[in-house]
């Protein structure tokens, strides 16, 4: 094994180790053989003065090869005085071999009891002056830099330690930790770093107020959401800010060699810590098969959901990457994003799927093999005031991209559908669930391309979805407004709502419908009050919710399969799929009366259309011939 090189921190620290071998190898001879022996025609100390420079050239030896030099001290851990104690360790036993080539006499005045005495004065001198070391220039760099926040720790284990460890190093960048609480017994009333182990989480709200905690930083990554909700409701009554601590892994950035440590990954708590379920995970080596090497198109990839398609799929080896959206300024910013963190160029596509024509241009030039349908508009209120554009964008526009891909020959074509497509009460809903039947009724007609459509609720964090609009309520000051107190939705994250996507493609062949259990839904009002609770306010007492009454459109309760489809297992546990139903073979022409009806803009007429088609009231086609509806397509 190399020696480290040579710099001048390494001679000083040689030196220094030097002078503590040999103080320690003298008071270990004064220990054993007693302060008489101190004389200077004294044989045992003669001999111990000729040997001492052979110890201390194997003991330097040893530690270079043990690299204890390359250790600074500043950052000395227990790793490093087990290093401190192996190389101590290894320069006796070779000293001793020595001193049994040297003669009997020598090994006599080096007896074993000596020799155990001074391996322990050095392992402890050596230890003491680094950790001394460490000490003294962690206190230097405290500094007054910024106000001290007093913190509360949850989670006396290994999180815990760490995060209590780090700021007690970092007391001066503005956080300083004074206790801890866990629901562990055998933890109560014990001691980490010097902080007390002061109760439980039952205590938080109590303690945090007895002792003026400014900062409630939740260490517990294997937390469910559930435990993480209890806690937050715990400290309701405490204006604290809340932040969580993630897996350890990765809450130790640094490196190795030199033990450097920070808490960079201490974040505020999300709203998706607050799931009332555990997050779906999904094996995305096993979808980069189908991916892998295709030319892959993305529609309204500019969207919430189309721009998270993106990066997910970006990662995935895709020949070509097209982004497609109508919106230059969002499909210029993800084209953009996966440029510099992915180092793919993407191609950008300006075009409307509104624009049959252009599609066609759009997928002759292109050849896209896989193309995943997001772009639609989904904001409820908005789309019963205008049904038109609902109708031109969710119908129109699906029933052009999913012709013109099949008509191209696409292999894998996924359409992004929604839980307001079950016996929708809304336009938005109803369009989409037409979308839907358009899909089924395509997969049937060109047995080439593998038609799939995705199911899901409300995705987290998505624009103009109700949890950015509730943070931003509560950043004015509130009031929080919720339409109903007992309506609930299915919740999913976005990362969860792509993966489901991605698997779909996977799985699906002839129209199916893929569902993700989404687990329980949750009641909004409860939302909003963890919401508030996670800005360190007080639900009702410094954030008021106000009920402004159902709108146009919603529904109390969504559902996410209708009576009639069956839901089925698939190789996913957290996925499910229902079998495509049979399509009214008059579809094709109720859709063009209302594509029809929305280009002329009979707004009133359009609307009840909409919902009869979505829930399959499809008239007759002696009624359409009488009406003169029907259009050329």
């Amino acid at each position: 094994m190399p020696l480290p090189p040579i710099s001048r921190r390494i001679v000083g620290q040689i030196l220094i180790d030097a002078a503590l071998v040999s103080a320690a190898n003298l008071a270990s001879f004064l220990l054993k053989h007693g302060s008489s022996s101190l004389r200077s025609d004294n044989a045992y100390l003669q001999t111990v003065l000729v040997t001492l420079p052979l110890l201390v050239t194997l003991r330097v030896v040893a530690f270079g090869l043990f690299r204890l030099y390359r250790i600074r001290w500043r950052y000395m851990s227990v790793h490093d005085l087990k290093t401190v104690a192996g190389a101590t360790t290894l320069s006796t036993v070779v000293f001793y071999g020595f001193l049994r080539v040297l003669g009997d006499g020598v090994p006599w005045v080096y007896s074993w009891g000596m020799q155990i005495i001074d391996w322990v004065l050095t392992i402890c001198l050596l230890s003491g002056v680094r950790i001394g070391y460490r000490l003294w220039s962690d206190k230097s760099l405290e500094t007054p830099s910024l106000p001290s926040q007093r913190a509360l720790i949850v989670g006396a284990g290994d999180a815990g330690e760490t995060v209590a460890r780090e700021l007690l190093r970092r007391s001066a960048e503005g956080i300083v930790p004074v206790g801890f609480v866990d629901d562990e017994p055998k933890r109560r009333g014990t001691r980490i770093h010097g902080l007390p182990v002061l109760g439980t989480t039952q205590d938080i709200a109590t303690l945090a107020q007895k002792i003026g905690v400014e900062v409630i930083l939740i260490a517990i990554p294997s937390a469910a959401g559930k435990t993480i909700r209890d806690i937050v409701a715990r400290c309701e009554a405490v204006p604290a800010r809340l932040c969580l601590v993630p897996d350890i892994t990765d809450l130790i950035e640094g490196s190795s060699a030199t033990g450097i440590s920070r808490l960079t990954s201490i974040r505020a708590v999300k709203i998706e810590d607050l799931l009332r379920r555990e997050p779906v995970q999904t094996d995305m080596a096993e979808l980069a098969g189908y991916l892998s090497g295709q030319r892959v198109l993305v529609t309204g990839a500019g969207g919430s959901i189309g721009s998270e398609l993106c990066r997910q799929i970006a990662g995935l080896n895709p020949a070509r990457l097209l982004l497609l959206g109508r919106g230059e300024n969002s499909i210029f910013e993800i084209e953009q994003e996966l440029i510099r963190e992915f180092g793919i160029a993407p191609i950008a596509i300006i075009a409307d799927v509104k624009d049959k024509d252009r599609l066609e241009e759009v997928f002759l030039a292109e050849r896209p093999t896989v193309v995943f349908h997001a772009a639609a508009h989904k904001h409820v209120p908005l789309m019963e005031a205008s049904p038109s554009e609902a109708v031109k964008n969710n119908v129109l526009g699906t029933r052009n991209i999913a012709e013109v891909a099949a008509a191209c020959g696409v292999r894998k074509f996924v359409y992004v559908s929604t839980d307001k497509a079950v016996n929708p009460e809304s336009v938005m809903g109803a369009t989409k669930r037409i979308g839907e039947q358009i899909v089924s009724s395509l997969s049937r007609q060109h047995l080439g391309t593998e038609f799939a459509v995705v199911r899901f609720g409300n995705v987290l964090g998505s624009r103009g979805s109700v949890v950015p609009t509730m943070q931003k309520q509560i950043a004015r000051g509130g009031p929080i407004t919720v339409t109903d107190p007992q309506m609930t939705r299915y919740f999913m994250t976005i990362p969860e709502a792509v993966q489901l996507i991605l698997q779909a493609g996977a799985m699906g062949k002839h129209g199916e419908t893929f569902l993700l259990d989404m687990g329980d839904p949750v009641r909004i009002l409860d939302l909003a009050r963890d919401l508030i609770r996670l800005s360190g306010l007080r639900p009702d007492v410094d954030i008021k919710i106000e009920f402004t009454g159902v709108r146009p459109g919603e529904k109390i309760n969504e559902e996410l399969l209708y009576a009639s489809e069956a839901r089925c297992p698939t190789a996913h546990a957290k996925i499910s799929v229902s079998e495509s139903g049979t399509t009214s073979p008059l579809l094709t022409t109720v859709v063009d009366r209302l594509i029809r009806l929305a280009c002329e803009g009979e707004r009133d007429t359009l609307r009840e259309e909409i919902l009869r088609v979505a829930r399959g009231e499809v008239p007759t086609a002696e009624t359409v011939f009488v009406a003169g509806t029907t259009v050329r397509r």
